[in-house]
């Protein structure tokens, strides 16, 4: 089992790590910055590395599914997409079930970048999670996974892939596919 660590509060501050919400927040905080300096030459970053692992883990999706899956505002998606274009890494391909669709399919450059940039963020996880053992990372990664896919269900009207359910299952998606959750 990890050694736990005792904070020591500013001055005239509580220690707030038993609370939830402030726990969460030191942790996504810490994560940005653990993670930012391995996505760096990402275009956009961790959101540009989130939206190639759905399009790689994926089958196809469109632009509209990946924004809501994503939570991206959809004239934002132009531009990340647009940026993931030109380095390469996406493609934007004509839909054979409807010409008048685009789905966003990854390269081989891509998958490749994807592979390479997964094994790297997961370094950086793991020493983020240094104060908790292997066994405990992986069950913490499990359970963050499950909150994860319900929470998903708090947001009423942003389901992922309601833009076009026969392109973006949200079963498969929910089940297969975890953009932000590299694999090993």
């Amino acid at each position: 089992m990890g050694s736990e660590t005792s904070t020591a509060p500013v001055a005239g501050c509580a220690d707030l790590t038993e609370d939830f919400g402030f726990s969460l927040m030191v942790v996504a905080h810490a994560y940005r910055t653990v993670v930012s300096s391995v996505l760096a030459a990402m275009p956009q970053g961790a959101r540009g590395f989130q939206t190639l692992a759905a399009v790689v883990e994926g089958d196809g999706p469109n632009q509209l599914a990946l924004a809501g899956y994503l939570r991206i505002d959809r004239t934002v998606m132009t531009y990340l997409l647009d940026d993931l274009v030109a380095a390469g890494l996406v493609e934007r391909t004509l839909d054979p079930s409807d010409r008048r669709r685009r789905k966003i399919v990854a390269t081989g450059h891509g998958i490749d970048t994807l592979r390479h940039l997964q094994r790297q963020v997961r370094e950086a996880e793991d020493a983020l999670l240094s104060a908790i053992d292997e066994n405990e990372r992986e069950a913490f990664r499990a359970l963050l996974g499950r909150i994860a896919r319900s929470a998903l269900n708090v947001e009423p009207g942003a389901q992922p892939c309601d833009a076009d359910a026969d392109i973006c299952d949200s079963a498969a998606m929910a089940g297969g596919a975890k953009p932000g959750r590299p694999s090993s």
